[in-house]
């Protein structure tokens, strides 16, 4: 399959991921904990959460402890940036061989995402304003809200699509509610979700 297919699709993830992610950026505040959603469907919900960390919130170190929020967002940024030059470099190879075209389609799906968050990760502390109770700038003259390396991933998409709260009788969950889907992410993370799931399926396909 030529590069410049896979540079298309590539190109239109980034294109969509940040044009949605800026113009949440651009026109909203932060939506806190039990506030009201830009848009609530019930199904679906239009947020705008910023994630500090790795995927559905979590930080490098709740699992390293001994290293502090910096140093852990830090190694975080560098590790993303290893990570999609890597995938950058294999999927140029794998153009030169006989790789299959799905699955040359699902790492391009995954690189474009990855690529997508790291631009949020590197550059958005130091292009937009804080958000916190008010709507960001973009190039503020008193300097973005992070230094370079520093930045937030910007989520905005949850589908809690059923919601229920637990019989009292089961130990631990008893009373609490519970929804699906609930965690919020963004466009970037569906590309690498589906590049994922088809990679995993191509792989199994072949093995069969």
């Amino acid at each position: 399959m030529p590069i410049r297919k896979l540079c298309w699709i590539i190109f239109a993830v980034l294109v969509l991921d940040q044009a949605v992610k800026m113009y949440i950026k651009l026109n909203y505040s932060l939506t806190f904990y039990g506030s009201d959603a830009i848009v609530d469907w019930g199904w679906f919900r239009l947020l705008f959460v910023e994630n500090k960390g790795m995927a559905w919130g979590a930080r490098l170190n709740d699992i390293l402890p001994f290293i502090s929020d910096n140093m852990a967002k830090l190694l975080l940024s560098i590790f993303r940036l290893l990570a999609v030059t890597g995938i950058g470099y294999w999927l140029v190879r794998a153009t030169k061989t006989k790789t299959p075209k799905g699955q040359l389609v699902a790492v391009s799906l995954i690189f474009a995402g990855a690529l997508g968050n790291i631009i949020d990760s590197v550059f958005y502390g130091v292009l937009f304003s804080n958000s916190y109770g008010q709507i960001a700038t973009f190039l503020p003259s008193e300097g973005g809200y992070a230094p370079l390396m520093f930045g937030h991933v910007v989520d905005m998409l949850q589908f809690p699509m059923v919601s229920w709260t637990w019989p009292e009788w089961l130990p631990v969950l008893g009373g609490n509610s519970f929804s699906f889907f609930e965690p919020v992410f963004n466009i970037a993370d569906s590309a690498i979700s589906v590049g994922v799931v088809l990679l995993l399926l191509k792989t199994r396909k072949a093995a069969d």
